[in-house]
């Protein structure tokens, strides 16, 4: 059964696109006699099962080689696009924490938004979100990464915006997707310009190509910068880090996956590019310097900051900055690490914050006190976050 579900397990975005896509006629103004609701339960439904069976999955990869499957798409004129996909204990458990704290964000959300208006539509939302997730998680091609990083900006406006007649919201996601485009622009140029050098988009293959690559320092050097500028923009780091604080003004629901794993998504494609971007010594000093100088910028920001969800985006940011400097100094297992640990602590955070403002009515830090002696539990949960950000051992950043 194990086995099955481990040769199958390129299925788990579809389980989440199809609840998404389920979820569409409980939009306004197309299905209204049932109420919102159901389109949320057909999606708890569809993440379920995707965490299950990646759950499942992931016990059969242990000590068992990685394993591709290519699903032929596009070949003409000499262009190949061929969507592979990496079947690893690395990648199966990427899928285990997306949909994981997808489906405890969608759970957290019934409760949090029970008499919004755009259930359904945020339902739709979230299932195209752990959708491309999944699918980024799986993918071994730089090419397709690239458009399924695409999908993700596109996710990120549509869900900050969800409450498109405030004018807050509508100018943060505006300013979220905008931002992000300045990177993915880059980005694209830098795709473009390694196929003629490398002849591939295939992430194992680049780094054969890496290894023996004799190409020209200033040529690589741009390529490589612009090859980071997309994860910068992803990952909220300087100077495209203000977009995360804007896009708090979106539902706590949907900020549980833009703080955890909606920005990791910049970071795996920066892991995964790793051994080309080494080839450039410049290209590893300007990622150690924009992690250094996000890490300790936002740090400080966060401290000045007097808005409870304002500490929380730059405290990511500088996080994200971490595994910048980890990718910069060739150190790709401890990014990964700090990427999937911080995935969990940062989740665990947002939700524990969530609660406090839905119960408290304010997000203002000078104004909060007490919280131990009145919710004992969100106390717990909001200290557990915190230490497994710092670092505190046995917890997971520890290790990393």
């Amino acid at each position: 059964m194990a086995q099955f579900l481990l040769e199958t397990v390129w299925l788990v975005p579809c389980y989440a696109l199809i609840g998404g896509l389920l979820a569409v006629p409980w939009s306004p103004g197309i299905i209204r006699k049932t109420g919102p609701r159901p389109a949320g339960y057909v999606n708890l439904v569809m993440t379920f099962l995707a965490f299950v069976h990646s759950a499942i999955a992931l016990q059969a990869t242990w000590n068992q080689p990685a394993q591709e499957v290519f699903i032929p798409w596009l070949s003409t004129a000499g262009l190949d696009l061929t969507i592979a996909l990496d079947i690893s204990s690395v990648s199966v458990g990427a899928l285990v924490v997306i949909t994981g704290l997808n489906l405890l964000a969608q759970i957290y959300a019934i409760g949090y938004m029970e008499m919004d208006w755009g259930w359904g539509r945020f339902y739709s939302l979230l299932g195209l979100f752990e959708a491309g997730l999944c699918a980024l998680a799986l993918c071994n091609n730089l090419f397709f990464s690239y458009v399924i990083l695409e999908v993700l900006t596109l996710g990120t406006y549509l869900l900050v915006g969800l409450w498109f007649s405030q004018p807050l919201v509508v100018s943060g996601a505006r300013d979220a997707f905008l931002t992000k485009r300045v990177g993915d622009l880059f980005l694209l140029m830098g795709v473009l310009a390694l196929w003629p050098l490398a002849g591939t988009w295939s992430y194992p293959e680049l780094a054969k190509w890496a290894a023996t690559a004799n190409v020209n320092p200033t040529t690589m050097a741009l390529v490589g910068l612009a090859l980071i500028a997309g994860p910068m923009g992803k990952c909220a780091q300087f100077p495209l880090h203000l977009w995360l604080d804007e896009a708090m003004e979106g539902p706590v629901p949907s900020t549980i996956l833009r703080n955890s794993v909606v920005v990791a998504s910049g970071a795996w494609v920066l892991i995964k590019l790793q051994p080309v971007l080494s080839i450039s010594p410049i290209v590893s000093s300007a990622m150690v310097a924009i992690g250094v100088v996000t890490a300790l910028g936002a740090s400080l920001i966060a401290i000045a900051q007097i808005d409870l969800k304002r500490c929380q985006s730059y405290s990511v940011s500088a996080y994200m900055g971490l595994v910048f400097i980890a990718v910069g100094v060739q150190q790709y297992e401890t990014a990964l690490l700090l990427v999937l640990t911080h995935a969990i602590s940062a989740a665990l955070l947002v939700m524990s914050t969530g609660g406090i403002i839905w119960n408290s009515i304010t997000q203002d830090v000078t104004q909060l006190g007490g919280l131990w002696t009145r919710r004992p539990i969100s106390a717990i949960a909001f200290i557990v976050g915190t230490l497994g950000l710092i670092g505190f051992p046995p917890l997971g950043s520890f290790w990393a």
